[in-house]
């Protein structure tokens, strides 16, 4: 029963106590929402009064802002006013500048017409007199205007031309002094610095023997030993009654040398038979070889040209056993390619380049016995086919005026050329191109109106020209020289120079009776 009660308390408790407290958060809640209210309200008052406060700044100063851009557009509008005025000021003054030079202008275009006019009736004037007089000058001289002035022209011709003949002369000896003095002076230098052997051409060599039963034994048993050595060689072997010799006889230098090797080693080796000779003359194929790269190799080292294609090399050295009137043709590409390289030198132009040129300007006469075409021509193609440069393939294509020269190099290799092939004793001449020269030189000469007889002397170096002294003047003369000269230099291939001298000579004779 107690429990009971407890309970029943308890729970009473608990109603009233909750009771309570809802009230008085009831209360309480009612009390904060009402303080929230108050605020709220407050706030808002306090924005609407802001808020107005705001707009009115920004009107005013929204105002403002339209009253300055006022003034500045109105300051705008009256400054451009004031510049269109002035330009309107400047046009009207423009225009009336222009009312005035058209009006000047019509003023002096009326005076040209009257003037013109004027003009006209003076020319014609002056062309009626003019006439008149040219009818009394032909009635005075006797002759047509035509007739005076084709004498006119005639005495204008002759006048010129022997003032022509004597600036020519002029001319060429100012040109010739300067020009002989600084090419002496190049070419002395380079032929002191450049010594080169005389080498004479020969078709045979002679090879020593020990004794005359030697000759017996080349010769062999029914001539054998003889007709192998010349059948492997292409050399004609000589066994006549000079002592201890037998002499090859051959026109290829190369295949002589290479039997006069082949028979040394066999006179040397004693045993002389037909399987021996073809053994030595292998031999002596290969040693020459050798000796052909060697002197190749010899020639780029006394010169000083450096990267030559091997094939160029061994072709040089073939150029050992090749002589052209008479004179060994490696010592002439050598002594070609010094004295190019010295005159390039000293002209302050590429001496390298010069030199290379120099050394292959003749490199087609290794070959030009077994191609066809000029030693010219065959350089030119191998240099191309060894990737030479342009300027060394103009060099050797050029050396003897077959093509124009691109380069002063070009021109230095053919004038080393002429001066190595014309110095005294370098090349024999044959009594058939010698002949044929003079009758070229001669024939020339000839070719020229007023000339009488000529004579070529000191071998070619010199045509002496008689000329008929009343069909040529004296500037004529000079005129007749010059002209001879231009035709030789283009029409001729010669070493050195030639000499023109016309002669013009008048005789008076009478005899006391």
């Amino acid at each position: 029963m107690k429990i009971i009660e407890t309970v029943l308390t308890l729970v009473l408790s608990l109603i009233v106590g909750g009771a309570g407290g809802y009230f008085v958060r009831k209360r309480t809640s009612e009390s904060a929402i009402g303080s929230a209210e108050e605020e709220a309200r407050r706030i808002i008052k306090d924005a609407e009064v802001s808020g107005e406060t705001k707009k009115k700044e920004a009107i005013s100063d929204a105002k403002e802002e339209i009253h300055r851009m006022r003034a500045e557009l109105d300051r705008e509008t009256k400054e451009r006013k004031g510049e269109l005025q002035r330009q309107e000021k400047r046009m009207l003054q423009k225009e009336e500048n222009l009312d005035k030079k058209l009006d000047a202008l019509e003023k002096k275009e009326e005076n040209l017409a009257r003037k013109e006019s004027e003009v006209e009736s003076v020319k014609v004037e002056i062309q009626e007199t003019l006439a008149s007089q040219k009818a009394e000058l032909e009635k005075v001289a006797g002759m047509s205007t035509d007739e005076a002035k084709t004498l006119l022209l005639k005495e204008v011709d002759d006048e010129l031309k022997y003032e022509k003949a004597i600036k020519i002369k002029e001319y060429e000896r100012e040109l010739k002094e300067e020009s002989d003095k600084k090419a002496r002076d190049i070419i002395s230098q380079a032929i002191q610095r450049s010594a080169a052997d005389h080498v004479a051409e020969t078709t045979v060599s002679v090879v020593a023997l020990p004794n005359d039963e030697m000759k017996g034994r080349i010769i062999g048993r029914e001539g054998r030993n003889i007709r192998a050595i010349e059948t492997l060689t292409g050399v004609e072997l000589i066994i006549d009654d000079t002592p201890e010799a037998v002499i090859l006889s051959g026109f290829d230098p190369m295949r002589r040398e290479i039997a006069r090797v082949a028979l040394e080693k066999l006179i040397t080796d004693g045993r002389i038979h037909p399987a021996r000779i073809e053994e030595m003359v292998e031999k002596a194929e290969r040693e020459v070889e050798t000796r052909i790269k060697e002197a190749g190799e010899q020639a780029t080292f006394e010169t000083g040209v450096h990267g030559l294609h091997p094939e160029l090399i061994k072709l040089l050295g073939r150029l050992r056993y090749r002589t052209s009137y008479g004179q060994n043709v490696l010592s002439h590409s050598i002594e070609v390619s010094q004295l190019a390289g010295i005159m390039a030198a000293e002209l302050g132009v590429d001496a390298n380049l010069a030199k290379r040129g120099g050394l292959l300007h003749d490199i087609g006469k290794a070959i030009d016995r077994e191609t066809e075409g000029t030693h010219v021509s065959i350089g030119a193609e191998l240099a191309k086919k060894y990737h030479e440069s342009k300027d060394v393939i103009n060099a050797i294509a050029a050396h003897h005026g077959d093509v124009e020269a691109t380069s002063v190099e070009s021109v230095l290799v053919a004038a080393a050329d002429a001066v190595s092939g014309a110095r005294p004793g370098a090349r024999r001449e044959s009594i058939e191109s010698y002949l044929k020269r003079l009758k070229s030189l001669e024939e020339i000469a000839e070719s020229f109106e007023g000339v009488e007889r000529c004579f070529a002397i000191q071998a070619g170096r010199e045509i002496r020209v008689m000329v008929n002294p009343e069909l040529v003047d004296d500037a004529e003369a000079v005129t007749i020289a010059h002209d001879i000269v231009k035709k030789i230099e283009s029409s001729m291939e010669y070493p050195g120079q030639i000499k023109a001298t016309v002669i013009r000579e008048t005789r008076f004779v009478d005899y006391a009776k």
